[in-house]
């Protein structure tokens, strides 16, 4: 399984190049989700959603359709992580469940001044429940600091199944390594001058990535976000339809 989408759905430049005109804001997820495989919701890092909004969402998307969560920051902007428990719990227990069978990857973006600390990053990831109800949970790390190019960072990952992201970002370091039964990137150099946000090349060039990390039965979730956001929907459909 391979998932391509963007970051968000409620972005006021896309009306018009993205969405048809005059369509009623209300309708702007249910249009992207006939368009794209996954959206990144980043509003959960932000606020806590209620059940009721996770059900609508549910109901606006197709059934094929996933979303995957940014945690919230008061779990994860904090110098020890370990201490966390508390705002893991409140998040995973806020009604995700109600997105049922499109509920995706959760992904815990670090702070980019938090560096690898052995002990702290195990105690964290040792926070991330396996399940919430009795639906299993898919969990993503996304270090931003240098220093987690640690070999003991990838085993701690890969023991716990936790993927680390793969983030192609100009101002934020790569971790390639596969730590878990699904990869999950990032790609952040899009361009506005580009009508897909990338050219062709560097399309057909993530659609053989995709397709390499979506082999052994490994699923990959790939959104396109930060750098050429206008065009992130071209970006996407365009790599939806090139794997």
């Amino acid at each position: 399984m391979i998932r391509v989408g963007i970051g968000g759905w409620t972005y006021e430049p896309w009306r018009g190049s993205f969405y048809p005109k005059g369509l009623a804001h209300a309708r702007e997820l249910e249009f992207a989700a006939s368009k794209l495989t996954m959206i990144e919701v980043n509003g959960t890092f932000y606020s806590t959603m209620a059940p009721a909004t996770y059900a609508r969402w549910h109901a606006e998307t197709p059934d094929t359709f996933l979303f995957s969560l940014k945690g919230p920051r008061y779990a994860v902007n904090r110098r020890v992580l370990a201490e966390a428990g508390d705002s893991v719990a409140r998040f995973v227990a806020s009604g995700i469940d109600r997105l049922e069978n499109k509920l995706g990857p959760l992904l815990w973006q670090l702070a980019a001044t938090k560096k690898f600390d052995p002990d702290d990053i195990a105690r964290f990831l040792d926070l991330l429940p396996a399940r919430v109800g009795d639906r299993p949970l898919r969990h993503v790390l996304e270090p931003r600091h240098p220093s987690f190019a640690d070999p003991k960072a990838t085993d701690l990952a890969r023991e716990r199944n936790v993927a680390i992201a793969y983030a192609d970002a100009e101002q934020y370091p790569c971790f390639p390594a596969q730590t878990a039964d699904f990869t999950y990137a990032r790609l952040q150099n899009g361009v506005d001058d580009e009508p897909l946000g990338y050219p062709d090349a560097a399309l057909d060039g993530w659609a053989e990535q995709a397709r390499e990390w979506g082999t052994n039965g490994r699923d990959a979730f790939i959104t396109f976000i930060h750098g050429g956001k206008v065009r992130a929907p071209a970006a996407a459909m365009a790599l939806i339809s090139r794997v």
